[in-house]
């Protein structure tokens, strides 16, 4: 095993401006009423306006830019952010193609329901239409058009008088809306000058009304639930992706009934995986415990709570045994009702104010936890709660042979500390992660599987540990993905950020290779070239390691990792030939029963 070593890295000395406060001015004192800490994003002469003020706004203390390699590695630190403080993630980009890099990050924010505030350049309002260098107003490249599809709250700036009123509209539908919110900004507007209004100089708006958000619950529907509580004998709660702000009740609920807790593939990482009354994941990379506590004959109620229903949860060709009459399906987001007409009972409102409801009129009836399963008994895995069944592990336990996937998991779960987090990257990550690691409490796991874009967990490692200084951060990562964007690990190192970049390498874009494979396609363009990603990594100035075998695992002190002034890349090789737990989501893919038995001969 190759040492841990540390590569070259430099810092340039910041640049004084003296230019005087204007527009651009106006954006940062909103941020900073908001007790945002950073920017993030891509700075180009469109934007500079913007950049002179965050300047400023650094000198005297206060919010100060982060500068990423790509504008979608911005919008991922926002992300990334926003998930980990419960802030707004603001991200920012010049006009043209700074815009346009932008959009796959904000449409994974958008899918995935994260709260951000983007704000991209436009070329001066005098210019529009004259083919100035990156147009991109509605008479060329429209790119507030572009954005319109993956946003809360979408607009151009076309006049000064408007920028203060859009702002605050943008944010407070960026946090009321839970998603992505985009002004476009000319930058002669940007340019203007500041005014100060009858000698105050602070937003009309301040912190609690920009993020106020309202619990609205329709009683009625709470009221029916309450009587269907009342004849239900055994209940299923499957928690979905957005639930965060409401496990404290439904976990409060779930001891009070005595119902089991299974997740979606997203729901994952706002519930303890050691609580004893859950029965793990359904749908993509799921447990055999958790359909066997949904399929259960005798569950006559099931409460799916803030999903939306989607394919990762519904993969397995088995929708029709959760999409029924024993569904009441209680969400935030009227449109999801949709995915659901069949239901019993659709109860709209936010899940929060729900439970609450709920539990004030169940504090006087307090039923013991039980199990509504039968559960096959198996070996004692350290690292698997005990109540989870998972896929035989006599295969990938063994010390000897190349390095499994899965043991790499199991492993990374028991030797982290329980203050770290785990972000999981598209791809063969996805299915591993889903599987096999489970972090030690709640609220650690992170996933964006919305809009599944490859790299986002690179990007949202860098945004959480800004978030969280003095937490290990981990992003789990491919091969693939880290020859996208490997290049914001170099963020990182300037940042001073203990991420562990922990990079999967089996020399292929995985889950193509293995998707192929299970559904029957042609063995065609997965194959990856060796690449020396240590090497990479401490050419930009981070620690990094080359990990073969368990020996060389068992070699690595990770307190040490841990507490690092910096980031440390990871480079796992893994036994390509493994195939990850996505039968389900081939079913999906191709509506034929997925075999394991490869279609060609290994290599």
């Amino acid at each position: 095993m190759s040492p841990i070593q540390s590569g070259p890295a430099g810092e340039q000395p910041a640049s004084q401006s003296c230019a005087p406060p204007d527009l651009g001015d106006l954006i940062v004192s909103y941020l900073e009423e908001l007790h945002i800490d950073y920017v993030f994003g891509v700075p180009g002469g469109a934007i500079e306006p913007f950049y002179n003020a965050l300047a400023r706004s650094a000198r005297r203390g206060g919010i100060r830019p982060v500068v990423a390699r790509h504008e979608s590695g911005a919008a991922f630190m926002a992300d990334g952010y926003a998930r980990e403080t419960g802030k707004l993630g603001v991200c920012c980009a010049t006009t043209g193609p700074g815009a346009t890099n932008l959009i796959t990050g904000v449409a994974s924010a958008f899918m995935d329901s994260v709260p951000l505030l983007v704000i991209t350049a436009q070329t001066s309002l005098p210019q529009f239409g004259k083919r100035a260098l990156q147009d991109s107003s509605c008479t060329a490249v429209d790119t507030v058009g572009m954005f319109r599809h993956c946003t809360r709250y979408n607009t151009l700036i076309s006049h000064r008088g408007q920028l203060e009123g859009k702002l605050v509209a943008a944010i407070m539908a960026a946090h009321r809306g839970s998603g992505p919110a985009h002004i476009s900004i000319p930058s002669d507007i940007l340019r203007e000058p500041r005014r100060i209004r009858n000698g105050a100089d602070r937003p009309v708006a301040g912190d609690e009304t920009l993020r106020q958000k309202f619990s609205l619950i329709d009683p009625t529907a709470v009221e029916k639930l309450r009587q269907a509580l009342e004849k239900a004998k055994k209940m299923v709660i499957v928690i979905g992706g957005a639930c965060g702000e409401a496990m404290d009740e439904i976990l409060a609920f779930t001891e009070n009934t005595g119902a089991l807790l299974i997740s979606g593939p997203e729901g994952k990482g706002w519930i303890d995986p050691w609580h004893p009354q859950y029965r793990g994941v359904y749908g993509f990379a799921g447990h055999e415990s958790a359909r066997q506590a949904l399929f259960d004959e005798e569950v006559d109620l099931v409460l799916a709570v803030n999903t939306r229903l989607g394919e990762m949860l519904l993969c397995g060709g088995e929708e029709k045994r959760l999409l029924n009459d024993k569904l009441v399906h209680i969400d935030g987001v009227a449109e999801h009702f949709t995915r659901s007409p069949m239901a019993r009972l659709h109860v709209c409102g936010q899940p929060r104010a729900v439970f609450e409801s709920l539990n004030r009129s169940l504090r006087q009836v307090r039923r013991a936890a039980e199990s509504t399963t039968s559960l096959k008994s198996g070996p004692t895995i350290a690292g698997i709660p005990p109540h989870l069944t998972i896929e035989d592990g006599s295969t990938w336990l063994a010390a000897d042979g190349p390095l499994k996937p899965q043991r790499v998991m199991v492993e990374l779960a028991v030797r982290f500390p329980e203050n770290s987090r785990f972000l999981v990257d598209a791809g063969n990550s996805w299915a591993w992660a889903t599987h096999y690691l489970h972090p030690k409490s709640a609220g650690r796991y992170r996933i964006a599987m919305g809009f599944g874009s490859m790299t986002w967990a690179i990007g949202a490692a860098i945004g959480t540990a800004l978030g969280c200084p003095g937490n290990p951060v981990v992003c789990l990562t491919g091969d693939g993905s880290f020859l996208m964007s490997g290049q914001e690990l170099s963020v990182a190192v300037t940042e001073k950020l203990p991420v562990i970049f922990v990079l999967l390498n089996d020399r292929a874009l995985g889950m193509v290779k293995h998707g192929q494979r299970l559904g029957g396609g042609e063995a065609i363009a997965f194959e990856l070239p060796p690449v020396d990603f240590c090497g990479i990594a401490r050419a930009m100035g981070a620690r990094a390691c080359r990990i073969a075998s368990l020996d060389d695992l068992n070699r690595l002190d990770v307190a040490e990792i841990c507490a690092a002034p910096g980031p440390t890349l990871l480079e796992i090789h893994i036994d390509p030939e493994e195939t990850p737990p996505m039968g389900a989501r081939m079913k999906a893919l191709s509506g034929k029963t997925p075999g394991v038995v490869p279609l060609w001969p290994k290599s």
